[in-house]
């Protein structure tokens, strides 16, 4: 089913592949959402606030990639947050695992031939920002293309209008409104104080920044660093949906002292647990808000 030449179009697959995959899907429950949400590392707590979970393994969709990270569990999720429909991907693409880019935003291809027009996206990311702190959770307003800026954009190759524009605005990418009332959902449940807005930067990963990578990031404007997301807001966009962005903060720099930013998979991964419950409650309430 699935082509593999992006010179065929933007995602790598063809428009009736994408569709097709998405018919799929679909066989496996009647529910019809249109919220999607996509969750980051050790982040996929979120689906045990479902109602009626019904999951779709990777595995069972003739043509989708798989993914391969340590805290993705490879899988669609449907079910109903408060009675409101949803969808969730757990388990991500990314560009380190060997996947280019065009493949590792296709599953929001797929999630819009679904029916997916706002889609909430959430990863776990290092602070770069010196008043962040492990925990604290930051709003993404911006966010800064790293791979794209450097030629490994994720719409690069022949575009097919059917799936969004060749040239395509990313001036207002992150909903103006979502991010608003996610705002106003953690600052009612009482986490004003590690609540943050500010600029994501994606580098292609998986090595973990160094000091002096850090003090380019800084100068950049970047207030926090990861290895997703950015390629799956794009593609969002070029679909036509609203996109409202999360990062968890697993880890902090020091840009003057070395020894202070060495990380690990599990340190992230044990942070994203332990804020796990405060994330499944304050999403309860962000998703019922919703239109």
């Amino acid at each position: 089913m699935a082509a593999i030449n992006s010179d065929m179009s933007t995602s790598g697959y063809t428009y009736e592949d994408i569709n097709a995959m998405a018919q799929e899907i679909l066989k496996y429950s009647s529910l019809r959402p249109k919220i999607g949400i996509i969750c980051g590392t050790g982040l996929g707590g979120i689906a045990d606030v479902l109602e009626n979970p019904v999951p779709v393994a990777y595995e069972a969709i003739p043509g989708f990639p798989v993914s391969t990270v340590k805290g993705h569990s490879g899988k669609f999720v449907f079910g109903a947050i408060q009675g409101r429909p949803v969808l969730l991907m757990m388990g991500r693409l990314h560009y380190y695992e060997g996947y280019p880019m065009w493949k590792v935003a296709m599953p929001v291809r797929v999630m819009k031939a679904i029916g997916i027009d706002t889609l909430l996206v959430t990863n776990a990311a290092g602070g770069i920002n010196p008043k962040f702190k492990v925990g604290d959770l930051m709003i993404i307003k911006d966010h800064i293309d790293l791979p794209g800026l450097t030629g490994e954009c994720v719409l690069i190759g022949r575009n097919d209008e059917r799936l969004g524009p060749r040239f395509l605005a990313m001036s207002e990418a992150y909903d103006e409104d979502l991010r608003n009332k996610f705002k106003e959902c953690a600052v009612q449940q009482g986490h004003g104080a590690i609540l943050h807005e500010g600029v994501y930067i994606m580098i292609g990963g998986p090595t973990f920044s160094t000091t002096a990578e850090y003090r380019v990031l800084c100068t950049l404007g970047a207030d926090a660093v990861g290895m997703s997301t950015v390629p799956e807001v794009v593609v969002g966009r070029h679909s036509n949906m609203r996109v409202f962005g999360l990062s968890l903060i697993t880890d902090t720099s020091d840009v003057n002292d070395s020894a202070k930013n060495k990380i690990t998979h599990e340190e992230v991964l044990k942070v994203a647990n332990d804020r796990a419950v405060l994330l499944q409650k304050v999403f309860l309430n962000f998703v019922s808000m919703l239109d």
